[in-house]
């Protein structure tokens, strides 16, 4: 969330941020800033009341040594009076906090001076084109095409046991998403990553410190009897692996990779572009999360950036680079870029990775401090993620961008000690 005094001393910039990145109304700006006012003048009553109640209470026992009892019953009978509206302040106070809380966790993250100001997807920055796709003499199949006829995936037969957007893997299918975990977190390792199973629920703290909470409710699964949320993104439990923690100065950069299946309630609209593995509910990916210090993190930014491009140069998969634009960001986030891999059927880009830095917004959220100094004032962390990368789309560009006239699909020579085989199709 935003640190309350730039809401207080830059009330604009704020408002700049709402409308630039579409979300909510600028009024919430005024709204949080008339509630912080009834708090703060609820303090100031509470606190001279409270004063005053001391020092007319000192009084009482001073009077009745001296035999004055009538005088020191009014004095307590005033004291009480003065408790019962004590009490009613620390409720305002109590009601203002609770309120000021709700409000400012509505509040978005200010985008960095380097990001585009746009109204969607349409104003987002082609930074730079990597790869040329391939050339064909033939017509390309789709991938939910190609998966059919080497009985790589089934997703009627998972759309029966769980629902649309739950697929079935199964032989080279299952093994390919086998290889490409190992693969991603080999690479990630090699790159200095600490890799970590982690867990995949989380309780709405978790949810809240990373700011799928309040923002992505609707867009999360949810397990009620036990107040759990399956995680839309690994991003959540490993970035609260530090919550409510301060580190040292020596403990930072922290870089941290795991994998695991994620789940998001939304599916998108019909058509071709959520076909076949376009667009699931449940999906496996690699996460990649930094936590740095202030001063480092557009360098980490640009690092991360180069480790998710890495798994793609790889796999020798063209692809482009986007600087999201304010509307097409996300509520967290203070810039992000998005990779995309060309899908050689459908001819369009398919987004496989985000990678963001959020700067302080969600360590204020999940209050992850560092002290610069042993004996140094804690200061918060800025954080960072990004796919590396998500599995679905990678495998849909895989399998159309290398099928071959005889319907095959060739594996790039990267994977083949992962999967244990070359080619998918025609060699059996």
């Amino acid at each position: 969330m935003l640190d309350l005094d730039t809401v207080r001393n830059d009330p604009r910039r704020v408002k700049e941020a709402l409308r630039a990145k579409g979300i909510g109304s600028p009024d919430l700006v005024d709204t949080l800033l008339e509630v912080d006012e009834t708090r703060r003048s609820a303090i100031t009553e509470l606190q001279d009341v409270q004063a005053r109640q001391n020092e007319l209470s000192q009084q009482i026992g001073a009077l009745k040594r001296e035999g004055k009892d009538e005088e020191a019953e009014a004095i307590i009978e005033k004291t009480g009076r003065m408790k019962e509206k004590i009490n009613r302040l620390k409720e305002e106070v109590q009601e203002a906090e609770a309120r000021q809380e709700e409000l400012v966790l509505e509040l978005p993250n200010i985008p960095h001076p380097s990001v585009p100001v746009g109204a969607d997807e349409d104003d987002n920055e082609v930074e730079e084109t990597i790869g040329e796709p391939p050339a064909f003499d033939f017509d390309p199949a789709p991938h939910w095409e190609l998966a059919d006829r080497h009985n790589l995936v089934d997703l009627e037969r998972g759309a029966k046991v769980a629902g649309s957007g739950f697929p079935f893997y199964l032989g080279k299918g299952a093994r390919l998403q086998r290889a490409l975990l190992n693969f991603f977190l080999d690479r990630a390792r090699e790159r200095g990553y600490t890799e970590m199973q982690a867990p995949l629920f989380v309780n709405p703290e978790s949810a809240k410190g990373t700011g799928q909470l309040p923002d992505k409710d609707a867009l999360m699964y949810e397990i009620p009897r036990d107040d759990f949320y399956p995680i839309p993104t690994a991003e959540v439990p490993v970035t609260n692996f530090h919550r409510d923690e301060i580190l040292a100065a020596d403990d930072l950069p922290r870089r941290y990779c795991t994998y695991s299946p994620c789940w998001r309630r939304e599916a998108g609209s019909y058509g071709s572009d959520v076909r076949g593995l376009n667009r699931l509910h449940q999906f496996d990916k690699v996460e990649l999360v930094r936590i740095v210090p202030p001063d480092e993190s557009y360098r980490a930014l640009d690092a991360l950036l180069e480790d998710a491009e890495s798994a793609l140069d790889a796999l020798d998969l063209p692809y482009r680079r986007l600087l999201m634009c304010t509307g097409d960001m996300g509520f967290t986030q203070a810039k992000v870029y998005d990779l995309e891999v060309w899908s050689a059927a459908q001819e369009r880009w398919l987004e496989v990775s985000s990678v963001s830095n959020f700067e302080a917004f969600q360590a204020r959220r999940a209050q992850i401090r560092y002290r610069p100094e042993p004996e140094a004032k804690p200061e918060l962390v800025h954080t960072l993620n990004g796919s590396g990368l998500a599995f679905p789309r990678i495998v849909a560009a895989l399998l159309e961008n290398n099928q071959q006239p005889d319907g095959s699909i060739e594996l790039p020579e990267a994977l083949h000690p992962y999967t244990g085989f070359a080619r998918i199709g025609a060699e059996a």
